[in-house]
């Protein structure tokens, strides 16, 4: 079912405006930092989102609907056979460590980011990068808030743990250098 009316039409396209850009960055966490994906992402949850439109009454239902779109759509996309195999004429380049620190964390943190699994991954974004509550999440990604803890606890666990042992291979060379 499509929308039929302009002023309808027009409000969609304004949500659609307005949140795209927050909604992409929701998907790239999700999805441990790919561009492409991301933007398949928030384009589908945004048809899934026009075609329920005439049944969401405001905006912040609309992107909560958008955002649960975004977590399920993931969720299923991982679970896909065919999503971890990308054939390619061209083998990726081998990207090149950059010096600075902040880099070096950003790349640290999305790797171990992309280790999570899906549901405890999407936890952590809408928990800590969508700043969601508890219930928000839970509502968000269809389970109890006990689940939504549970997936957190473990997931930033993992993080911590993961970080740790990547900072602590780099730290040999820098006490050396300090010494």
């Amino acid at each position: 079912m499509a929308v039929r009316d302009t002023a309808a039409a027009t409000a969609f396209t304004e949500f659609a405006s307005a949140r795209s850009a927050n909604l992409f960055r929701t998907a790239y966490l999700i999805l441990g930092g790919d561009h492409q994906l991301a933007q398949d992402l928030v384009q589908e949850s945004l048809i899934k989102t026009y075609l329920a439109w005439p049944r969401i009454r405001d905006l912040s239902k609309a992107e909560a609907y958008a955002r649960r779109t975004i977590v399920t759509t993931a969720i299923s996309w991982r679970r896909r056979r065919s999503f971890h195999e990308r054939p390619t004429d061209l083998l990726p380049e081998t990207a090149v460590p950059d010096s600075g620190e902040a880099v070096t964390t950003h790349a640290s943190m999305l790797a171990q980011l992309r280790s999570l699994p899906p549901r405890q991954r999407a936890a952590i974004v809408l928990r800590y990068y969508q700043d969601l509550s508890e219930a928000q999440t839970a509502d968000v990604m269809g389970c109890s808030v006990g689940a939504v803890k549970s997936h957190v606890s473990t997931g930033l666990a993992r993080l911590r743990q993961g970080l740790g042992q990547a900072f602590d291979e780099t730290a040999p060379a820098e006490r050396e250098a300090t010494s």
